[in-house]
């Protein structure tokens, strides 16, 4: 089984809800949902003219690989009726996978770890929640280092 932690966003409709509703179709998908960070209220990030998101963190254990991982995440979100409308636009639900099992990859359409978790603080704040000391298989920073580097202010790190 491999441990993997994914960021869960929604900023339309019962946000709180549709968190919830995710994590339990996550449940049914093959994915054992071990722990859940609290919920944070945060404003959109990318395109900024839309309502402010709710996000959560969730570490799991599962046994798919990372590409049946991204598939059935993918498979909550269309049967959780979300359109992919425009890039970083409004959703009813977003999952993103953050980490799994401190894998290094870089797949077309995945990227392990997430491209650019480091430099948000959406995904950061949660995740520090459940494993603050959880160290970037690539930066070499613990969690708690990444949101603390960003809170202050720092340039963005580069995930290479």
């Amino acid at each position: 089984m491999a441990l993997t932690y994914l960021s869960l966003g929604s900023n339309v409709g019962d946000r709180a809800g549709s968190l919830r509703e995710a994590l339990k179709r996550l449940g049914g998908a093959g994915v054992e949902v071990l722990a859940v960070s609290g919920m944070l209220e945060t404003a959109p990030y990318g395109v900024t003219d839309q309502p402010a998101f709710l996000n959560c963190a969730a570490k799991c254990s599962t046994s798919l690989t990372p590409p049946e991982l991204l598939a059935a995440a993918l498979g909550v979100e269309r049967d959780m009726g979300r359109v992919r409308e425009r890039r970083w636009g409004p959703r009813n639900i977003d999952i993103d996978i953050i980490f799994y099992d401190g894998l290094v990859l870089d797949l077309p359409g995945l990227k392990l770890p997430h491209y650019d978790m480091h430099n948000r603080e959406f995904v950061l704040a949660p995740l520090c929640e459940l494993e603050p000391g959880f160290r970037h298989p690539v930066l070499g920073l613990t969690l708690a280092e990444l949101l603390a580097s960003l809170k202050a202010g720092a340039t963005p790190l580069q995930d290479k």
